[in-house]
Order: structure tokens, then C-alpha cells, then sequence
């Protein structure tokens, strides 16, 4: 079986790239030579002309929020829009909830 590979991302280039252990050492972007964001296996990209998507996914993956793969069901909850985002982050400052933790609740008000 072959080695797991995950996915690593370039914000600026709006790139994603599925790739193997690299042994430790800082991966880079083949297009603009920046560091690359390590996101998770389960990571899907949106598509390049989407900014809206990718201003979301910014903002993600600065709070600390990654795509690993859970047992059996995957990531979880991520907001997919920016909408979502700023009802989370709403959320998380009126509740003195860390903005990590609030970005991935399934639901806001249980």
C-alpha cells in the first residue's frame, strides 16, 4: 500500500497540492516558491476563481483550523462561506469561545 499523502496549500498562488512525507523538512510552492500550508488529508480545494472561497479558507487555516482525518467520519463541520464565518466569530466573542473551536461547531446554539 502506498504512503498516505495530504494535502498542502498556497494561498497566494490559490493552489493545492496532495503530497507524500517529505522527511520533516519546510515544503514549497513550485509557482512562487512560498511556503506551503499543510491542511490535511482530507482537504478538498475550492476552484481558483473562487475568492470567496479561498478568502474562507484564509481565514481558517489562520485560526488554526485543519482538515484531518477523523476516524470515521472525516473533518467534521467547516463553514463554507463567509457568511458562516462571521456568525461563528460573533459567536466566539460574545461567548469568550476561542475562534478555533467556534469555526468547527456543528451547531452554534446547543
Amino acid at each position: 500500500m502506498p504512503p498516505a499523502k495530504s494535502s498542502f496549500v498556497c494561498l497566494p498562488c490559490r493552489a493545492s497540492y496532495k503530497q507524500g512525507n517529505a522527511g520533516g523538512r519546510e515544503r514549497r510552492c513550485p509557482r512562487c516558491a512560498k511556503p506551503l500550508i499543510g491542511v490535511g488529508a482530507a482537504f478538498a480545494a475550492p476552484r481558483r476563481r473562487d475568492t470567496a472561497a479561498w478568502r474562507t479558507l484564509s481565514v481558517l487555516l489562520n485560526a488554526g483550523v485543519r482538515f484531518g482525518m477523523g476516524c470515521c467520519d472525516g473533518p467534521g463541520y467547516r463553514p463554507r462561506t463567509l457568511r458562516e464565518m462571521k456568525e461563528r466569530m460573533v459567536y466566539a466573542e460574545r461567548n469568550g469561545e476561542p475562534y478555533a473551536r467556534a469555526l468547527v461547531r456543528g451547531r452554534l446554539y446547543e
